[in-house]
């Protein structure tokens, strides 16, 4: 007896997951013109002066109407790197190569890096591209973060957008022109990508589209997307921002201690205005996990922060990842008859639901039955993110401590 209720119990929770979570596993929110622009005062196509360009794919000049703006807005992207030698020529060059029609920029916030990172900056010898040599990080601060302020302090009152791009992630040539096309039109205070990320080792193909979809499932892009709502958040890989807004919202200060940064600054930014989230193919994620310890350490960095620190939430989340994802498999093995088939019935809920995930990374749709054995992985994750945190290296990156050590 139970058995059979807690197969329930766990029957119960993928039934709400899958039909009443904002769809969150469908995938549909991308950064493709088949989402659809929402907005109440779509504006007509942007032009250079010479041609027509449509915004996004798929559309034509007689999709669009109303006044046409007669230039694009200018817009300085922001990159701060900390030791990205291996990295950086490829991402600073995909941004200097965008074919962005307005007033472009680039700086590139150097980190104290010791692997010649800005030097290699410097030699791509374009004129889009400047340097910005990054003061000791301040109190209060993670290290991102404080060299993100010192980019926003250097870009000045000038430009109309704000682009937060990490030193990883490699774009496309018209990155810059569709994020500020889906800003503009779709009104919208911040657009941001959740860059598609590297899917090529054993350990990226067996974890990296969960982590995804586990983000997704956190925060359903819908939800994220959907006016009049304060639900907000961001992927900090690839975040186009309203200046203007961001003075409003108190700057990047407002974040400065934040752990998962880019949440938080989706939060804060919704507060301003509407937001959109979505993925996408045209900005990808170029750093490595080739290894079970490097993706570890890359989901364990700030685990215990999205806890908020807290033991007793650690435990019933705990407790509730093994309801529902190991409770199906094991009863639906063990078990027999209503038991079972309720058991079934979750495990096959968990295996559909993963299969859009599976299909964007272009990934076996049988990893979906093996999703409970990377949720244990996830798992473990979480707890060694709490044991790093009580041995005073929680948040590690590049020899930083960042975690809230006063938690």
């Amino acid at each position: 007896m139970i058995g059979l209720a807690v197969a329930l119990l766990s029957l119960a929770i993928w039934v709400a997951l899958v039909f009443a979570r904002d769809g969150f596993w469908l995938t549909r929110e991308r950064d493709t013109f088949s989402d659809q622009v929402s907005s109440p005062r779509k504006r007509g196509p942007i032009t250079d002066g010479t041609s027509w360009v449509p915004a996004f794919a798929g559309m034509t000049e007689s999709d669009y109407d109303g006044e046409q703006p007669s230039a694009w807005p200018s817009v300085t992207a922001i990159v701060p790197a900390r030791d990205e030698a291996d990295v950086i020529a490829r991402s600073i060059g995909s941004l200097a190569a965008q074919d962005y029609p307005g007033a472009f920029r680039i700086l590139l916030v150097d980190d104290s890096s010791s692997d010649g990172t800005a030097e290699i900056a410097r030699g791509l010898g374009s004129d889009r591209v400047s340097v910005v040599t990054g003061a000791p990080l301040a109190a209060g601060w993670t290290g991102k973060l404080w060299a993100v302020s010192q980019g926003v302090a250097a870009a000045g009152d000038t430009p109309e957008y704000l682009l937060f791009t990490d030193a990883d992630i490699a774009h496309a040539p018209d990155t810059v022109r569709s994020l500020v096309a889906r800003a503009v039109e779709d009104d919208r205070v911040l657009v941001s990508l959740m860059a598609r990320l590297r899917c090529e080792s054993f350990a990226e193909r067996a974890l990296i589209p969960a982590f995804v979809w586990f983000f997704q499932m956190l925060y359903p892009f819908a939800k994220v997307n959907r006016r009049g709502n304060g639900f907000g958040a961001a992927a900090g890989g690839v975040m186009l921002v309203e200046r203007s807004a961001l003075e409003a919202a108190g700057g990047i200060a407002a974040v400065r201690s934040a752990l998962i940064d880019d949440c938080a600054f989706g939060a804060l930014m919704k507060r301003q205005g509407s937001v959109w989230l979505g993925l996408t193919d045209r900005a990808v994620s170029i750093r490595r996990y080739d290894t079970w310890d490097s993706v570890a350490a890359m989901i364990s960095r700030s685990a215990y922060a999205q806890l908020g620190y807290s033991p007793i939430v650690l435990a019933g989340t705990t407790l509730g990842l093994a309801l529902t994802y190991l409770v199906p498999p094991v009863l639906a093995i063990v078990a027999r008859g209503p038991t079972q088939c309720a058991a079934l019935g979750a495990w096959a809920l968990m295996a559909l639901a993963f299969q859009p995930m599976l299909r964007f990374y272009r990934r076996s749709p049988l990893w979906g039955p093996a999703l409970p054995l990377i949720a244990t992985f996830y798992a473990g994750c979480t707890l060694l993110s709490a044991w790093q945190h009580v041995r005073g290296r929680g948040g590690m990156w590049k020899g930083r401590v960042q975690a809230d050590l006063t938690a």
